[in-house]
């Protein structure tokens, strides 16, 4: 949390330097000081403060100043600082005007000049003011504040990022909160400006790319080596599995991951299968853990940077981004799992991120709390975000094309949606289009037999359907399935692929067709789509690095 602000304002240089310096002294373990020398300048550092979410717990003014007095000043400062304690420093003959103000705009006192000596005269009066803005903000936070709209595409992948990257913040929705247009006209933003992060002790930033919005928060962006022994590309839970065991057994490691930790792992709202945790866990419980090793054993973490291509330099690997950096590696674990596959609907396309959404974080149910929801998919992650959702949504549709739900969902989540009051299943059917102004409206669902459809007003929809491997950055040379699928192992060695590996030896179990590279966990063909089985994968992947690098 950030030290509350005390804010003194004085014409006189001298004096301005004189209380900032006795205040200083006496409170600035506790407080930040800051000086004005005009209205205006003060009014601006207050608008900067309040953008930064900074708390400011007393304005100390002088009362005759050139342009703006103190009281005009104090009386535009409620805009930016309402919950602040107000102090005028006047004269004797500004007595009258004084106590027109504590009546008129609610000033807390007001103290003649000069003060001297402090001890007796300053610092009583404002001990006093200190303690009632304590008592009235106990618990005052300084999160990260985004002030955007609802069903803005792009405030909510600012919220996503934020929530995968475990960054903690709150929302201003606005159309809703009075406070989300006050945050607005004090950064004088306009539409598309929005969504507005304001990020303490820092500018605010308008509309931001992921990029620009993890080098605002500290994140790292950027590798701190040119050359490292391993370089991860995923951060779900096999890439996290292998940065642990990698920076664990002394390989220089770095992962590389476009979003946030955790993968479609990371947002699930339950994992209740995995071994170990008997009342399961989050992903986001599960992916902090990771993130917390990967850090301790001394892995670097590079985030928010989309690689675009792979290179092959003599020994060493280079992994591409679209600024013309590169990472350079002597292995490569690929481990980009899988992003929902595109669903074939008419206006989709238009309302994505307006109210329908492919995936969804664990945090974003409450916003459809006492809505109808749909959710299309029939796999574990499907029967997991309803359940989540159904926590609060008035009702939750899965939208299922199959007959049954036993073929591919775990047998105690279809005990679990089955017995659900709030859950409905249509099975044989499928959305096949969107309709809304602007965002997501109304739904067209088809049943896949009789073909008859029917329109049904909802404002949310949330698609969960199969697997589309981000792969086509490992370009030419290294072999994929007609789907994208990363060919590994004893796969390679089949009269199709052996004549593309180049090596006497055969390739490792999870090595691809260029040595050196492996891949583990979703991105891989055939693999088990399971988190306990990605990061195994993860921490095979590093058993076979180990014997790799012992080759070159």
């Amino acid at each position: 949390m950030s030290k509350p602000a005390i804010l003194t304002v004085d014409d006189d240089p001298m004096v301005s330097a004189a209380i900032s310096r006795d205040l200083r002294r006496h409170y600035g373990g506790d407080y930040r000081i800051v000086r004005a020398t005009s209205g205006a300048e003060a009014l601006a550092v207050l608008t900067k403060l309040a953008l930064r979410n900074q708390p400011v717990a007393l304005i100390a003014s002088d009362q005759r100043m050139p342009e703006m007095t103190g009281i005009e000043m104090l009386e535009q400062a409620r805009a930016q600082a309402p919950g602040s304690n107000y102090l005028l420093l006047t004269a004797y003959a500004d007595t009258d005007v004084a106590i027109r103000a504590i009546n008129d705009i609610g000033i807390d006192y007001y103290l003649l000049k000069p003060w001297d000596p402090p001890e007796e005269k300053l610092y009583p009066v404002i001990d006093d003011l200190l303690d009632d803005w304590r008592r009235a903000n106990p618990e005052h936070t300084s999160d990260v504040r985004v002030v955007g709209h609802r069903w803005s595409d792009r405030s909510y992948e600012t919220k996503t990022f934020l929530a995968r990257n475990h960054v903690p913040y709150r929302w201003y929705d606005i159309e809703r909160d009075a406070e989300a247009q006050r945050l607005s006209d004090l950064a004088q933003a306009t539409a598309a400006d929005l969504p507005l992060v304001l990020v303490p002790d820092g500018e605010t930033l308008r509309s931001p790319s992921t990029l620009d919005l993890a080098g605002a928060l500290g994140l790292s962006t950027k590798a701190q080596q040119r050359l490292y022994d391993v370089c991860i590309v995923g951060g779900g839970p096999a890439g996290l599995a292998a940065a642990v065991y990698a920076a664990s057994e002394g390989l220089s490691t770095v992962i590389v991951e476009r979003e946030g930790p955790g993968g479609q792992a990371g947002q699930s709202a339950a994992i209740e299968n995995y071994l170990g945790f008997p009342k399961g866990l989050t992903g986001s419980d599960l992916t902090q853990r990771a993130v917390a090793q990967v850090s301790r054993f001394g892995a670097e973490m590079v985030l928010a940077r989309d690689v675009v291509g792979l290179e092959t330099r003599g020994p060493v690997h280079a992994v591409l981004f679209a600024d013309s950096s590169d990472i350079e590696a002597r292995a490569l674990i690929v481990a980009t799992g899988v992003s929902y596959r595109r669903l074939e609907a008419t206006g989709l396309d238009e309302l994505t991120g307006r109210g329908a959404y492919y995936g969804t974080s664990a945090s974003a149910a409450s916003q459809c709390e006492g809505d109808d929801v749909y959710v299309v998919g029939a796999a574990n992650s499907a029967g997991q975000a309803a359940l989540n959702l159904a926590g609060f949504a008035k009702r939750v549709v899965l939208v299922v094309r199959g007959a049954t739900l036993a073929d591919t969902m775990s047998r105690y989540l279809v005990e679990r949606i089955t017995s659900a009051a709030n859950i409905d299943v249509c099975f044989r059917s499928e959305v096949v289009a969107c309709r809304g102004d602007g965002h997501l409206e109304a739904l067209t669902l088809a049943d896949r037999d009789s073909g008859e459809q029917e329109e049904v007003p909802s404002s949310w929809l949330f698609i969960f359907i199969g697997a589309s491997p981000r792969t086509d950055w490992l370009g030419p040379q290294v072999i994929r399935d007609d789907k994208g699928f990363v060919v590994t192992g004893q796969d390679l060695q089949s009269p199709a692929h052996a004549p593309r590996w180049p090596l006497p030896r055969s390739p490792y179990a999870l090595e691809t067709s260029v040595p050196g590279v492996f891949a583990a966990g979703d991105v891989r063909l055939d693999s088990m789509k399971r988190v306990a089985s990605a990061v195994g994968e993860g921490a095979m992947s590093v058993y076979l690095v180990h014997r790799y690098l012992a080759t070159i």
